[in-house]
């Protein structure tokens, strides 16, 4: 990957109406690390002052209640749903029309920190065959990915294996979302274990997006001969995949943008010299967010827009994009009606599933919890005409 300053051309954003946006011009902003770093104002992004809200979601159900520092949610072939409870490294399974959240074990050497835990977790795409979810680890020397096998009434479970380990761990920036790709991989998400400098090393882990075979093996055609897809992350939270396999990630920034960035391999997406807009190393982003509106995590992509959760903006983000191009401006839904959202995952019969994140008061955005906090809400998204 190419840390080199690079000339950035960056698509045009369009909106409704026809409308060309641009960001504020020649902003300056510091980086973590304390470089300062300037960029042209770019149309290829969109900040929250262009953004627009909406009430179109009114079809929602709340389907469990009072869950405590919920984080992944995975989808099994019955419908149900299995979610990692960060701080008590446990798994508990919902059912499809919800209820009580059911035990179903607890992941065993999870070491918790101020974001560290128990995080994401994925499904094995050969579930009915081969019961086996995945789950990212936070231990007490690395983070890591485990195989977990599930017990056939759910009421138990068993780690098989570690797929890959050495992901530098800290008290923050674990990075941590899984997804089964289109191509049958898993794609790891992982945070700078913050040190700015693990995102531009070649030979961290950390700061990058992973992806490696469900037996924990290297894809052949991975860019770097590694596990390492891409580089120059801050803290990946959110992967997600659109119908024709555009891949989306969503990306915690520092101070000032937020990023939603299109992977594509062996690319530098940056970071710690650009941030967002501010910088000119790396591929540019496809949607950037302060902050204060977003801080996301989860993402997910439905009925042509990404739908991505935030914690310190307590909203739900609709981002409408057409492959790698937005197509659209950006739709906030629920501004503090729930709080932090931790996670979006799209349901089997294609409704939206929602995970708050008041419990876990210990990041960005922290907000007292509401009674019967944490929940999931189910969306259901209005008919495409």
């Amino acid at each position: 990957m190419n840390r080199s300053p690079t000339t950035r051309s960056v698509p045009m954003l369009l909106l409704a109406g026809a409308v060309t946006v641009s960001l504020a011009a020649c902003m300056t902003t510091g980086t973590e690390s304390g470089a300062a770093a300037t960029r042209p104002s770019s149309p290829a992004t969109a900040s929250p002052s262009i953004s627009r809200s909406s009430s179109a979601l009114e079809e929602r159900t709340e389907l469990v209640t009072g869950l405590q520092a919920p984080w992944g949610l995975t989808f099994l072939p019955d419908g149900s749903a299995l979610v990692s409870l960060r701080l008590s490294g446990e798994i508990v399974r919902i059912p499809p029309d919800g209820g009580a959240a059911q035990p179903v074990g607890r992941v065993p050497g999870v070491v918790t920190s101020a974001e560290g835990g128990l995080l994401g977790l994925a499904t094995s795409p050969r579930f009915d065959s081969d019961p086996t979810v995945f789950a990212y680890v936070s231990g007490s020397s690395t983070n890591r990915v485990v195989a977990l096998r599930i017990a056939p009434d759910y009421r138990s479970l068993t780690q098989t294996r570690v797929l890959i380990d050495g992901i530098q761990t800290a008290d923050r920036h674990h990075g941590g979302r899984l997804r089964i790709g289109p191509d049958g991989n898993l794609w790891i998400g992982t945070g700078d274990a913050f040190l700015p400098e693990n995102a531009a090393d070649d030979a961290s882990l950390n700061g990058k997006i992973l992806r490696i075979r469900t037996d924990g093996t290297i894809p052949a055609d991975n860019p770097s001969g590694t596990a390492i897809y891409s580089g120059g992350h801050r803290n990946v939270q959110g992967i997600t995949f659109g119908p024709d396999d555009t891949m989306y990630a969503s990306e915690l920034g520092h101070r000032t943008w937020d990023e939603v960035n299109v992977l594509t391999p062996g690319t530098d997406y940056g970071w710690p010299e650009t941030e967002g807009v501010a910088g000119d190393t790396g591929r540019p982003p496809l949607f950037t967010l302060h902050p204060d509106d977003a801080s996301p995590s989860g993402i997910a992509y439905a009925d042509g827009s990404l739908w991505m959760g935030a914690l310190g903006g307590q909203r739900l983000w609709q981002l409408p994009v057409q492959g790698p191009r937005a197509a659209g401006e950006p739709i906030t839904h629920f501004v503090g009606e729930y709080g932090r959202i931790r996670t979006v995952e799209v349901a089997p019969d294609g409704a939206l599933w929602i995970v708050t994140s008041n419990t876990d008061q210990a990041t960005w955005g922290g907000t007292d919890p509401r009674p019967g906090d944490d929940r999931i809400v189910r969306i259901e998204l209005p008919v495409q005409n």
